[in-house]
């Protein structure tokens, strides 16, 4: 049955070598069944509910990726995008949960929409290098100030914005202690590093009373408080056509860019080989869909993917493995209740470091690419809104190019994308 659904000996591959590589990729993703209810919970959404939505979306989507597609990546809700949906949508912006999540079902619609037609390959085609780094960089930057805010390492100041917190409190020392936990087992290669530390902490937390342990194995709590719950008359009419702007930008850059880029490392892209790149982007943009409808942000490819293809993984039947792993971890509940912020926050931050590594493809020699790139990158952290670094690395870089007088090499797609910024900002304004 695997042979005929997955061609393995097509591949060069195995049963063995597949299921192996599935867990290997689930070791690396799966600090996302902790994190995503840690931080969506923070604008009121049941964490329970979230929990079960992120499993189920991970689920789904890794399946749907393996019996379309045929890819060996997993799919879960993406980090950066959850963070802007609840601190910067909600918190921020002050709409509710379930108009963000009316604006991610529409999102996922418009996606699905770009990939039908061939749309989404133009952008992404016509968007400039540096610029799609920069905003791997900046996500990356915002995850750092919520990690460290979330640890109470960074606290307010009213003097400076910003200042140190006290490091002396448990909560402090037990995230820093995290982070040197997962950056010294990932120098190690040893797979699943982030998922260890998050659990290394929690246990100590447990040790010291902070944390209350509540089991490890139960029943899958119910998914009902956020199931179906999306408003999306409530995101149409509620001043949120800038958001969903966002999310399908983001999408088309990480989850595009995400999907090709493991899909090279397994061989899978190749100069004059057929490639199932469209209905990889196609299992991609509905697995948004299904993700907003069980009540939890954007679903997108994982790069940690990369890890399971190092391990032989060349088939869906690598993402088929995730997928049931994902399912078995709906009934590690208890164990996922009783993770503190502070646990979560070394993985941010340690993510948020490995995100910053794409600052080296910026063509910094070139001013008007290098301008625009760095005002993305330092505006998403320091406004709180990825929204607002995307507008003004796109406005910046039209300026730019136009001043200067190369007008002629800028791509339609990043004219568009700068206009609707524009209009953003001038109907749009919070």
């Amino acid at each position: 049955m695997f042979e005929r659904l997955f061609k393995l000996k097509e591949h060069g591959t195995t049963v063995r070598t597949e299921v192996i590589a599935g867990v290997t990729t689930f070791l690396t993703m799966s600090y996302i069944i902790f994190v995503n209810p840690d931080i969506l919970s923070t604008t009121g959404m049941d964490r329970n509910a979230i929990f079960v939505a992120t499993c189920l979306a991970a689920a789904l989507g890794s399946a749907v990726m393996a019996l379309v597609a045929n890819w060996p990546i997993g799919m879960a809700p993406g980090m950066g995008l959850n963070a802007f949906f609840a601190f910067t949508v909600v918190a921020a912006l002050g709409f509710t949960w379930q108009q963000a999540l009316g604006a991610v079902f529409i999102s996922g619609i418009i996606f699905l929409f770009l990939t039908v037609t061939g749309v989404r390959s133009w952008l992404i085609a016509g968007i400039p290098h540096s610029l799609r780094s920069a905003i791997a960089t900046g996500i990356g930057l915002f995850l750092g100030i919520i990690a460290l805010k979330n640890a109470g390492i960074v606290v307010d100041n009213p003097a400076t914005l910003v200042g140190l917190g006290d490091l002396k409190q448990t909560g402090p020392l037990l995230a820093i202690l995290g982070f040197f936990v997962i950056a010294v087992l990932d120098a190690l290669n040893v797979r699943g590093s982030i998922l260890i530390g998050i659990l290394v902490v929690t246990v100590l937390s447990m040790f010291l009373g902070v944390s209350e342990f509540q089991g490890i194995v139960s029943a899958p709590p119910s998914i009902a408080p956020t199931f179906r719950q999306l408003d999306i008359m409530g995101a149409l009419h509620g001043g949120l056509v800038h958001v969903i702007l966002v999310f399908v930008l983001v999408e088309v850059f990480d989850a595009t860019g995400t999907l090709i880029g493991v899909a090279k490392r397994a061989k899978l892209v190749e100069e004059g080989k057929p490639s199932r790149l469209g209905r990889a982007l196609l299992a991609d943009s509905s697995a948004i869909v299904a993700g907003s409808l069980m009540g939890t942000s954007s679903t997108t490819a994982y790069v940690e993917s990369a890890s399971g293809v190092q391990a032989g993984g060349r088939t869906g039947l690598t993402a088929l493995t995730i997928s049931v792993l994902f399912l078995a971890a709906l009934f590690i509940s208890p164990l996922a209740a009783a993770v503190p912020s502070y646990a979560t926050a070394p993985a941010l931050l340690y993510v948020a470091g490995l995100m910053m590594r794409e600052l080296t493809e910026i063509e910094w020699d070139d001013l008007t690419e290098a301008a625009p790139a760095a005002l993305t990158a330092i505006a998403m952290p320091f406004t709180y809104s990825i929204a607002n670094g995307l507008a003004f690395g796109f406005v910046s870089y039209v300026v730019l190019k136009v001043c200067t007088g190369k007008w002629n090499v800028i791509h339609p797609a990043t004219q568009l994308v700068a206009a609707l910024f524009i209009v953003r900002f001038a109907f749009f304004a919070e």
